[in-house]
């Protein structure tokens, strides 16, 4: 009998024990968060700037939900890093599916938002709504990172929350291998979302290196 579960519902735990996944805290398994970042420009400043302003009014009152975390939040980061332009395709609700043939388990799910390079997977994004944790979605994101169809190459993902964003790496193979940046927050100071734009610049960048 095969028995199939939601990708929301599996806990760490269970990726662990059925995929032998393995978080790594070696600072080296995960540099693309941290070096030859492109520059930001004032004028991608200024506009990350607005963003910033515009969730703390909308954080004033709440509730601030997923879909306006996508709509005020990512939609201006995925459009400064040039993911709505050509070479790049973003699809919405990718409908992913990964088994376990010897256990007889399907794990289904959608994800939020997944960006695309010529068939490859650039960087898959789990979005929540701002009273979550990122904790909460861990699991789920690493479930679609595990579904990626192209497993010789890194896959990248990132999860938010509105405030809050953490990008991680995982690497497949007889033991899949993943690790997490520090976390970005917009209630630190000055404004992170520099940050994270530079990091969604290189990612994309990194994608269009032939392989």
């Amino acid at each position: 009998m095969v028995t199939t579960l939601p990708a929301k519902e599996i806990t760490l735990h269970e990726l662990t024990d059925k995929f032998g996944l393995k978080l790594i805290e070696n600072d080296h398994f995960f540099r693309e968060w941290q070096d030859n970042l492109p520059e930001i420009t004032e004028a991608e400043k200024q506009r990350l700037d607005r963003v910033k302003a515009s969730y703390y009014n909308l954080v004033a009152y709440p509730p601030l939900l997923e879909n306006t975390v996508k709509m005020v939040v990512l939609s201006p980061l995925l459009d400064l890093a040039g993911f709505y332009l050509s070479p790049f395709r973003i699809r919405s609700e990718k409908s992913i599916e990964i088994s376990l043939e010897d256990e007889g388990v399907i794990i289904r799910g959608q994800i939020d938002v997944l960006a695309v390079y010529d068939q490859f997977w650039v960087v898959v994004i789990e979005s929540k709504q701002a009273a979550f944790s990122l904790e909460v979605g861990r699991a789920q994101l690493l479930t679609y990172m595990l579904a990626n169809p192209h497993p010789h190459r890194p896959t990248y993902g990132l999860i938010l929350n509105g405030s809050s964003f953490r990008f991680l790496k995982l690497v497949k193979g007889e033991t899949s291998h993943y690790a997490v940046s520090r976390l970005f927050d917009l209630f630190n100071p000055d404004n992170d979302l520099y940050q994270v734009l530079g990091v969604l610049k290189h990612l994309g960048e990194l994608a269009t290196i032939p392989k």
